[in-house]
């Protein structure tokens, strides 16, 4: 059922199995500004939960303070175990990789090398199947194996994204946190990128999805939550959001009022 939040903490995603991440009120401030307030969400295993929402609602402020790129104030349980203050590196070692908007690739440096570096952290942990998961890699994007030695910086943005998520599965993750996957790609690119994500679900890897095109998101998705103005708003089943008024009046619509607030 569909939840219509009026203010608090959202209760959890009680649909999820063996729960991955657990996010209970999350708080960040810039300065004075609170850009998120009491968020709560949860990621079962094996499941795709999306956030959707207008821009500058807190999407990636939430995927930064969970990773440990921000401070924040608040709980998050990974993978069974409560984190009192997020770090990057640790998070990182326990299994968890965030591909940020911007991509953060080394446009300098060959495809198959940006590929290794993902694997960096395990290396250090003393496991030695960074080579094993590369094939797994590119067996999943065969155009990184075609230009496995070209500069980075010289691929389409298609093929950028499809590194970026590479690279962050070298590190073998439990969980998978994805900020915008499909700004700025076309649409033939944009269905390409929702079928890997499809299938790496199908894999068993549990997936965070911060994503604009809520259409794709929610036919992808196990489980959504609206952020809005840096609280969550609503939250259910995807299938259900995805036919829920409010939702199809405010991102779905033809009009696509993103600045609708789903809350008033």
């Amino acid at each position: 059922m569909t939840k219509q939040m009026q203010g608090g903490a959202a209760p959890s995603n009680a649909g999820a199995k063996n729960p991955v991440l657990e996010v209970k009120d999350l708080c960040v401030s810039y300065g004075k500004v609170e850009a998120l307030t009491d968020a709560s969400l949860t990621v079962g295993e094996g499941q795709i939960v999306t956030v959707i929402g207008p821009n500058g609602a807190g999407k990636t402020t939430m995927l930064s303070a969970i990773m440990g790129v921000l401070g924040s104030r608040g709980q998050v349980a990974f993978d069974g175990s409560v984190e009192g203050v997020p770090e990057v590196e640790r998070m990182v070692a326990r299994g968890m990789t965030l591909v940020p908007e911007k991509r953060e690739l080394f446009g300098e440096m060959s495809v198959e090398d940006n590929l290794v570096l993902g694997a960096f952290q395990r290396y250090r942990m003393g496991k030695r199947d960074h080579a094993q998961t590369l094939e797994e890699v590119y067996a999943l994007f065969p155009r990184l194996k075609e230009r496995r030695d070209q500069h980075a910086g010289t691929m389409s943005g298609g093929e950028r994204q499809m590194l970026a998520v590479g690279r962050a599965l070298m590190a073998k993750p439990k969980l998978l946190m994805l900020d915008e996957p499909s700004l700025g790609l076309a649409p033939l690119i944009v269905r390409e990128i929702f079928r890997i994500i499809g299938e790496l679900r199908r894999r068993g890897v549990s997936i965070l999805l911060v994503e604009q095109n809520a259409r794709a998101a929610l036919q992808v998705a196990d489980y959504a939550y609206v952020l809005e103005t840096g609280q969550i708003a609503m939250q259910g089943p995807a299938h259900e959001l995805a036919d829920d008024p409010r939702v199809i009046e405010a991102y779905l619509g033809l009009g696509g009022k993103h600045q609708a607030m789903l809350s008033t």
